[in-house]
């Protein structure tokens, strides 16, 4: 069985004003999102939220500007999306969605074993998501029209990575 997993589409990272926003990349990839979770939706697949959620003194922070924190309306998900009571929202500390999180006992136990990505950052959370998924067997899928950096050339650099190296699916 398939999951869409939805990673970091949270307004600190999509919205101009947010904290460590994506641009006007991370914009466009909105409606896609949208599309993909309707469908996966009316197919009867999971649908999982990944959201960076941070403590206010996180070490995170020591590279990158703070951002996500716990309790903040940057750590939110966009209102574009629909997130609706059946979906299963998981929250991360750190780049992949597996680490330090019950994401790979959920999707066991809904008997996933295909994930879908899309979000945000691809070189980042998007790619380290997929390096561990494809470590522990899960057959791998990034859509690129769904998946978006703030820097172009690493965006470019991770689906090629993603591809070669860890074996995903680029649709």
């Amino acid at each position: 069985m398939r999951a869409l997993v939805v990673i970091d589409m949270l307004k600190d990272f999509i919205y101009e004003d947010g904290a460590l926003p994506t641009g006007k990349e991370g914009l466009k990839i909105t409606s896609f999102i949208a599309q993909k979770t309707i469908k996966y939706r009316k197919d009867g697949y999971p649908i999982i939220y990944v959201c960076d959620r941070h403590k206010k003194d996180d070490k995170e922070f020591d590279m990158f500007p703070p951002h996500c924190v716990a309790g903040t309306a940057g750590g939110e998900i966009i209102t574009e999306l629909d997130v609706r009571p059946e979906d299963k929202i998981i929250y991360k500390r750190r780049y992949s969605a597996f680490f330090g999180t019950d994401l790979d006992l959920y999707l066991r136990e809904k008997g996933v074993d295909e994930l879908s990505l899309v979000g945000v950052n691809t070189n980042i959370c998007v790619l380290y998501t997929a390096a561990d998924a494809r470590n522990i067997n899960y057959k791998v899928n990034l859509y690129e029209g769904g998946v978006a950096s703030f820097d172009q050339e690493a965006h470019k650099f991770a689906l090629k990575e993603a591809k070669n190296t860890l074996g995903c699916r680029i649709l």
